[in-house]
């Protein structure tokens, strides 16, 4: 026997709204120092509340385009909201686990050190340094090695902000530096900084272009691949008089887009040839047995108005209606 539902239950169940149409995009923006709000991701949440303290996680190939550095993965925070932007924080990377194996083989050496570091704006950062050898060594040695990259992190981090330090962990300026410290002890395969993790915030600097720049550079960006799109489809226009191929591969050629942009430069465009041919080509009344394929654009929508029929689409459409 089936159960009833009561009418509160059915009342209860209608005034429920739908979850999912409440959420928003956010767009994730990196640091302002030392990555300029750069648009690294994006993001759904019904609120502020439920962004703040996200994690977002990406390649350092996708950040800068480096195809050597696809192993190593960044991690950002969400710590603040600004509209539709979430501001995040870098607090660490660390290298793929099977990246990592892959350099260690039983005739090598392993020197790996976990060393805390204080930058000068007060920021606690723990390091994580690995060493390859090339062959076998000593404890002795290890300890010596360890000791001087500890040294060399420990004196670095002192005289650099935490935006540097960033940047000198993933450009490999300072895997570079404890290269050179360590090579004269014993020689290396090679050096890395495997992790690095943010153990505690220091002052946050205001350097670096504001939220309402970029936002602007952006939209000045984003101008100007409209307009180039948009000359390369009327240059396709004019050479092949309106030819549907030419005018996609002008638009692939441009970059990717939507269709919408398309289609909006695409009636710009054949709006601006419309009216430079209906300046140049008389309006034409000659009665419907001619030979439309002899005119122009401009004359077969003439006819085609005065006979109170639709004028959009291309010039082969506008000849099969005014033929029908």
């Amino acid at each position: 026997m089936a159960k009833k539902v009561s009418a509160k239950a059915r009342a209860a169940a209608r005034k429920q709204r739908d979850k999912w149409k409440m959420k928003r995009w956010y767009t994730i923006r990196a640091p302002r120092n030392p990555w300029d709000f750069k648009n690294i991701g994006e993001t759904i949440g019904e609120s502020d509340e439920h962004i703040l303290g996200r994690v977002y996680e990406m390649t350092l190939q996708e950040f800068n385009g480096d195809f050597t550095k696809m192993h190593v993965i960044l991690r950002f925070r969400v710590d603040e909201c600004v509209g539709q932007d979430a501001l995040t924080t870098f607090i660490g990377h660390h290298h793929q686990t099977d990246h990592t194996r892959r350099q260690i083989r039983r005739y090598r050496g392993k020197v790996d050190d976990v060393v805390d570091v204080v930058t000068t704006d007060g920021y606690l950062v723990r390091l994580k340094p690995l060493i390859i050898t090339q062959k076998r060594v000593q404890t002795s040695v290890k300890q010596v090695m360890r000791s001087k990259t500890r040294d060399l992190l420990l004196g670095y981090a002192a005289k650099s902000t935490y935006a540097k330090l960033q940047e000198s962990i993933l450009g490999g300026e300072l895997e570079e530096d404890i290269r050179k410290t360590v090579k004269p002890i014993y020689p290396i395969k090679s050096v890395s900084i495997r992790k690095s993790q943010l153990l505690q915030s220091g002052v946050v600097t205001e350097k670096g272009p504001t939220l309402d720049e970029i936002h602007a550079e952006e939209a000045r960006i984003a101008a100007e691949v409209k307009a180039k799109k948009a000359a390369a489809l009327a240059a396709a226009m004019e050479e092949e008089d309106g030819d549907s191929p030419s005018i996609l591969d002008a638009a692939e050629a441009m970059g990717p887009d939507s269709d919408e942009e398309i289609a909006e430069a695409s009636d710009v465009v054949e709006d601006v040839v419309v009216a430079e041919e209906s300046a140049d080509e008389p309006d034409s009344t000659e009665s419907a047995n001619q030979d439309y394929s002899s005119m122009t654009v401009a004359e077969l929508k003439e006819l085609l108005k005065a006979a109170g029929k639709p004028v959009s689409g291309k010039k082969a459409d506008l000849i099969a209606r005014l033929q029908e």
